[in-house]
């Protein structure tokens, strides 16, 4: 018997087989759209969902709301009444860059507020003046020199600091800070020597210095930049670049402390303004009047009062600080107008 005498009953099977498939299909699907019609204004789950994850974000953004609100007129609350200043008595602080500057007269007012002072400079002649200086006004006060550019100085320094003197509870870092006569009379420095000085040697004090700090929750890192890190300075661009990078650092170190839970290590951020110039520098103001002009020991005195209050951010002099901020949400070219105007250069040394 041929193949063709199977044609008709082939045929008639394989039809039978679409109808059963497509009637199967259909009425799936019918009794599918039945059982959502019916269970779904029961069981909403996707509304559900939805409306929860509504929920969260309406509360969340809420709760940020009313913590700004009260992060602001707490703010606005401590200008009229800062927090109250804290002892430093029986600290030990390293101020590195102790030999001249602000660097020697934040360690001289250490010192007279009870802490004891660990004086590192890569001038041995001027830290050794500093030192003398404090002892002869009843002060304690060690002095290292060390040439912070090198790693191996540094672990060295550390190690031997950590034996003859213990734990080191506050760090000051005062290097690379320009004055506006060596903006003036010197040519703009090597890229690698500007970065070395203000920010790797940072970074290696920071790293031999602070792990124990951490691990005793207790502890104070004091970061100070230019001017140079809040606007471009002509001709000077590695030193900008560096200034920026410690604000970063310092802003980096918070973030740190915050999401590990430490808050008994603190981190002071402290913006240098040019204000600090000798009558005979060629730099000047072009409102002078209003600004004037403060002593090294007065900017080192504004400097550990807003350490003594833990103050997360500061400058010097203190107002400008609300400038800093105000420049940051303005508009380049209102930005740009404000610099100007101030036309300040970079700070002091």
């Amino acid at each position: 018997m041929s193949l063709s005498h199977y044609d008709p009953l082939i045929t008639s099977s394989y039809c039978a087989f679409l109808w059963w498939f497509y009637y199967v299909f259909f009425q799936a699907s019918y009794l599918s759209s039945i059982l959502s019609n019916v269970l779904n204004p029961i069981f909403p789950f996707k509304m559900l969902l939805r409306s929860y994850s509504l929920c969260v974000l309406m509360v969340d953004v809420v709760w940020v709301v009313i913590n700004a609100i009260y992060a602001v007129m707490q703010a606005v609350y401590e200008v009229f009444r800062p927090p109250p200043l804290k002892s430093v008595e029986n600290e030990t602080a390293l101020i590195v860059g102790s030999g001249r500057g602000v660097g020697r007269e934040i360690a001289i007012q250490l010192a007279y507020l009870g802490a004891r002072v660990v004086c590192v400079d890569h001038n041995e002649c001027n830290n050794n003046k500093t030192v003398s200086y404090i002892k002869r006004k009843g002060g304690t006060a060690l002095s290292y020199t060390c040439d912070i550019t090198k790693k191996e100085n540094v672990v060295h320094l550390a190690e031997q600091i950590r034996n003859e003197v213990g734990f080191i509870s506050m760090v000051f870092y005062c290097c690379g800070i320009p004055s506006p006569r060596s903006l003036i009379t010197q040519p703009p420095q090597d890229i690698h020597d500007t970065l070395d000085l203000t920010l790797t040697s940072y970074f290696w004090i920071i790293d031999n210095f602070m792990p124990e700090m951490k691990t005793r929750n207790h502890g104070h890192i004091v970061a100070l930049t230019s001017v140079a890190g809040l606007s471009h300075i002509k001709h000077q661009m590695p030193l900008s670049v560096a200034q920026f990078a410690v604000q970063g650092l310092a802003e980096s170190l918070m973030e740190d402390l915050r999401i590990n839970k430490i808050n008994g290590v603190h981190v002071t951020l402290t913006h240098i303004y040019p204000f600090i110039v000798e009558d005979s520098s060629d730099l000047r103001m072009k409102i002078p009047s209003y600004f004037g002009t403060i002593t090294p020991a007065k900017a080192a005195n504004s400097i550990l009062e807003s350490v003594l209050r833990n103050y997360p951010e500061a400058s010097v002099p203190k107002h400008l600080l609300f400038l800093g901020h105000l420049l940051r949400i303005l508009p380049r070219k209102a930005t740009v107008l404000v610099r100007d105007l101030l036309d300040t250069g970079v700070d002091f040394a």
